[in-house]
């Protein structure tokens, strides 16, 4: 057992630095809680970040009511400086559309629409027999809303907290099984996810994920969800 805690933790480890060198680009220390949303502001870098996350949106997008500018930085922090859908896909079998994955080398790159941040990717789980950490579908559910209809301030709350608003994986109160997370793990905060990196965002930064987010589509469902932790399920009508 001891052996399967250090390579999990030494796995999650790892996706923490490679989540944290995907963002350094966009943190600013000491400006986390900086409310800079002003777009009239945008300087020749941002400028470019944002045509760079166009182009690298893997799907159409919504603009409808949304702030362009913001959508354009969030594909760039989402797509380009990060790499959310590595994660919040179904795994490496399909994150690439056929005849599009660049590891095999094949060009161009095609990302498969069907499960584009859909979740439904298996960490396993952090000690055995207790419960398969499995990521979220983050797009937008029928509210318009990113990650089954979260506001923005339940969004942030979890970015720089890391609080689980969806309960999926409770602490245990007994022996490990499939629905809880024991101790030392804190079944009220999400596993897996680098949250402590992203909680030094900027808020300007974090309202850019929120709004590209908005302007993905919908992938219906909740793979992995566990049993009576979220009735109503993700829907798109």
């Amino acid at each position: 057992m001891k052996g399967s805690i250090s390579r999990l933790l030494g796995a999650s480890a790892a996706l923490t630095v490679l989540a944290s060198l995907g963002v350094l680009v966009s943190l600013q220390p000491g400006r986390a809680q900086d409310n800079d949303n002003n777009d009239n502001n945008d300087n020749s870098e941002t400028q470019s970040k944002i045509k760079i996350g166009f182009q690298a949106a893997p799907v159409p997008l919504n603009l409808t009511g949304k702030n362009r500018s913001l959508v354009g930085l969030g594909s760039y922090l989402v797509n380009a400086a990060g790499d959310c859908n590595g994660c919040h896909s179904a795994g490496p079998p399909t994150e690439y559309a056929a005849g599009g994955n660049p590891y095999f080398g094949q060009h161009p790159e095609m990302v498969n629409q069907t499960t584009y941040l859909g979740g439904g990717r298996s960490f396993m789980s952090l000690i055995p027999g207790s419960a398969e950490i499995i990521s979220r579908n983050l797009t937008p559910d029928k509210t318009g809303r990113p990650e089954g209809g979260a506001t923005f301030a339940e969004f942030v709350d979890a970015m720089r907290t890391g609080v689980d608003r969806d309960k999926w994986h409770l602490a245990c109160t007994g022996a490990p099984n499939a629905h809880c997370i024991p101790p030392p793990f804190d079944g009220s905060l999400l596993q897996v996810m680098p949250w402590p990196v992203y909680s030094h965002m900027t808020d300007r930064d974090l309202r850019a994920i929120y709004e590209y987010l908005s302007a993905i589509p919908c992938l219906e469902g909740d793979p992995g969800n566990p049993a009576g932790s979220n009735t109503n399920g993700h829907r798109c009508k």
